[in-house]
């Protein structure tokens, strides 16, 4: 490690030293990183496959969640290879493209999980307080073009990030403390003034995820005002039934991402090797536990996983 520090900063090259201060455990650490990270690519594949292959699952809930699922692969193959290559192989070195191209899907993938949040919470709604006009509202035409919308809202909004950074020249220290690259967390290495990054990424998180936050909250207002208005108490516990999964999500999307950017504002005494571990979790627990969550409460893609995994003899 030492060697980093006394080479020539090189304005293309950097090093993710992975968790610092605790290299002695990254043999440890990786192991449920890897399981995880195992468990969400399986989940999510058997997912998207049953959903595709079944034609009885080609309904707007169920390709929303193929969607969610295709967008948690991704997400989580952004970093966690290149964290495991750091805690197996000490392959710590990244170039400055590498880097920005990592940043980019990261961020990018993150707003598009956030849209599509976003939808399935206004497919509940419209289930819910319309489920006669329910077919006519989400047909396949314009379910397409929502995943066509969240994709495009995602990346434009994240591209210019690529010029903010590819402006800025590089000078300081190479050497980065984490197992995968942040927009902020590079652009402060630049002997440049950054705060058109700081305020381009404030207005990032406030014009997605945060509008996103607030549409969700939303929609589960009047989802609840519309149950409680129903009659029968089985009606309205059937009602709540179908955004359960929904809601633990939501939840877990958001709720370790909040935390994380929590402790990393207010929490100064908090060890920096925590932060990074926050982060890596936020990162990979969404994405393995989605696919549980879907298969434990929704009995239609329970019986089809079943069935693909444990065909009936014939």
């Amino acid at each position: 490690m030492a060697g980093f520090n006394h080479t020539a900063v090189n304005h293309v090259v950097f090093y993710l030293l992975g968790i610092p201060d605790r290299e002695d455990l990254h043999m440890w650490i990786s192991i449920p990183l890897f399981i995880s990270y195992v468990f969400a690519l399986l989940g999510n594949g058997l997912l998207i496959f049953v959903i595709l292959t079944r034609s009885s699952l080609h309904e707007p809930m169920y390709l929303f969640l193929c969607m969610l699922a295709g967008v948690d692969i991704v997400f989580a193959t952004t970093t966690e290879p290149k964290a495991l290559a750091i805690f197996w192989c000490n392959n710590r070195e990244i170039s400055l493209n590498g880097c920005i191209a990592q940043l980019y899907f990261q961020h990018s993938f993150f707003i598009s999980e956030s849209g599509i949040l976003l939808f399935m919470a206004f497919d509940r709604y419209i289930a819910i307080c319309y489920p006669l006009r329910y077919t006519m509202i989400f047909t396949h035409s314009l379910i397409g073009k929502i995943g066509v919308a969240v994709f495009l809202r995602s990346h434009c909004t994240i591209l210019p990030m690529i010029f903010l950074l590819k402006r800025l020249t590089f000078c300081r220290n190479n050497i980065l403390p984490h197992t995968f690259c942040e927009h902020i967390g590079l652009a402060k290495y630049a002997c440049d003034d950054i705060r058109v990054n700081i305020w381009y990424g404030f207005f990032v998180l406030i014009s997605t995820v945060t509008l996103d936050i607030v549409f969700i909250f939303v929609s589960y207002i009047l989802i609840l005002c519309a149950v409680f208005r129903i009659p029968s108490q089985d009606a309205r516990h059937k009602a709540l039934n179908t955004c359960g999964s929904h809601v633990c999500v939501i939840i877990l999307f958001y709720g370790p991402g909040i935390f994380s950017v929590l402790t990393q504002r207010f929490g100064r005494h908090i060890p920096l090797h925590v932060h990074i571990l926050l982060a890596n979790v936020s990162m990979l627990v969404p994405p393995m536990l989605n696919p549980i969550i879907y298969g434990v409460k929704t009995k239609e893609i329970r019986d089809h996983v079943a069935y693909v995994l444990f065909p009936k003899q014939k």
